[in-house]
C-alpha cells in the first residue's frame, strides 16, 4: 500500500519533489522505507530523479498511456479503497503480485 500511496502522493501533485523524507512523513513509514519506495517508481517509469535535489523525486511517467494507466488507478482507489486494499493484502492466491504486475509498464506494451 505505501509505493501505490506514494504513487498517487506524487500524481496528485506533478509539480513537487519529493524527498524520501517527505514521502516518508506522509506515508508514516521510515525514511529507509520510503526510498525504496521513490526508486522503483523511478524504475517502473512512473518518476524521475528531481534536477538539482539530492535524492528527490517528481511524477513524470514515461508515456501517456501509462500517465492514463495511473489516472484510472486513482479514480478506483478514490472510489473503491477497500476493495483495492484488499485485493492488495489478499492471501494465498498471489493476488498483490498480479495487482502490482497490471501496473508494470513493459517495452512490448
Amino acid at each position: 500500500m505505501p509505493y501505490l500511496e506514494g504513487i498517487l502522493l506524487m500524481r496528485a501533485e506533478p509539480e513537487r519533489a519529493w524527498s524520501t523524507q517527505e514521502m516518508a512523513r506522509r506515508l508514516y513509514v521510515s525514511e529507509s522505507d520510503s526510498a525504496p519506495l521513490l526508486e522503483s517508481a523511478v524504475a517502473n517509469g512512473v518518476a524521475v530523479a528531481a534536477e538539482g535535489a539530492e535524492r528527490a523525486y517528481r511524477y513524470q511517467p514515461v508515456s501517456p498511456e501509462l500517465a492514463a494507466l495511473l489516472d484510472r488507478l486513482a479514480a478506483h482507489y478514490a472510489a473503491d479503497v477497500v476493495t483495492v486494499a484488499t485485493l492488495i493484502h489478499g492471501k494465498g492466491d498471489k493476488r498483490a503480485q498480479q495487482f502490482a504486475d497490471a501496473f508494470r509498464w513493459r517495452k512490448d506494451s
